[in-house]
């Protein structure tokens, strides 16, 4: 237990369940949601290995709790997240000190790397190149000099790591081989994974712009973001229909279509601050119901 290991002089007041949301328990479908997909698109090339899937669970896991970690740390130390209204920030709310918070970030990251590893050493050892940009892209989000996720590239890296990535590499994994199936997951994930991102980002553009935090959303403006927004999930929605040439089973996603509207009310609305909290939680719903929907749809279609 994070909030129990650390040093006693790191720890200031941060209670167990405060460290719990400091680890941003809505951002985990991010995780959940590639794996469940890749997955899927294994069990269509009659390839699943549901033991790698759950090693591959643990990367995902382990690396978007130490991904949030790492944020709550570089972003509290830069004083970036001083009034923000969203989840807790153990850095930012003095709740607990950057070293413990960076620790707890190291340690998740670690935990994913040993998983990533052992995955790699069982498929395709050249994936631990692979693990090894994905760690740096992790720190460097929110980290170091030039933070990328400063200079509006965040949603992009989330496509790719969280998409691309995440889903290709549990398909390759399990079935050494990746196919146009899996492909068309991936952007959908990918695309899913950066709307979280993006109504998160809208969220924050009145304090982003201040602190210079100059976000994707900060450099479109809060019109155009909420475009940017509807658009992702429609193309989940759209992707639906091209998966359905593989197999009618996979118009079964389009049962997470009610959760996606309800998720798309507020930003249409034009609602703002904290009334955008409910939409970080409805698009990750939306997106797991998805994943885990498409996923035996592939999996009873092969």
């Amino acid at each position: 237990m994070i909030a129990c290991t650390l040093h006693r002089q790191d720890a200031l007041v941060a209670s167990f369940a405060q460290w719990i949301a400091g680890a941003r328990p809505r951002t985990l479908p991010n995780a959940v949601a590639p794996v469940v997909a890749g997955t899927g698109a294994a069990a269509w090339l009659h390839a699943a290995v549901w033991w790698k899937a759950l090693l591959a669970l643990v990367v995902a896991l382990a690396m978007i709790i130490g991904v949030n970690y790492a944020n709550d740390y570089s972003d509290g130390i830069r004083g970036t997240d001083d009034d923000r209204a969203g989840p807790v920030r153990l850095v930012g709310s003095r709740l607990a000190t950057p070293r413990a918070v960076l620790t707890a970030a190291v340690v998740f990251l670690l935990v994913g790397a040993a998983a990533g590893l052992a995955l790699s050493l069982v498929s395709a050892p050249w994936l631990i190149a692979v693990g090894g940009i994905c760690i740096a892209g992790a720190w460097l989000y929110t980290g170091g000099s030039k933070p990328y996720g400063y200079s509006g590239f965040g949603e992009v890296a989330v496509f790719v790591f969280f998409g691309l990535v995440a889903v290709l590499g549990t398909q390759y994994t399990q079935a050494l081989r990746v196919d146009w199936v899996g492909l068309v997951l991936a952007v959908a994930i990918g695309a899913l994974s950066s709307s979280v991102l993006v109504a998160n980002n809208l969220r924050d553009i009145p304090t982003d712009a201040v602190s210079g935090k100059i976000t994707l959303a900060v450099r479109l403006g809060d019109a155009r973001t909420r475009l940017l927004y509807q658009a992702l999930l429609a193309t989940a929605g759209v992707l639906t229909l091209v998966l359905m040439l593989a197999t009618p089973w996979c118009a079964a996603g389009l049962i997470a279509t009610p959760l996606a509207v309800r998720a798309a009310a507020p930003v249409r609305a034009g609602r703002g601050g904290r009334e955008l909290i409910p939409v970080l939680r409805d698009t990750g719903l939306a997106m797991i119901v998805w994943a885990i929907a498409v996923a035996i749809a592939l999996a009873l279609g092969s």
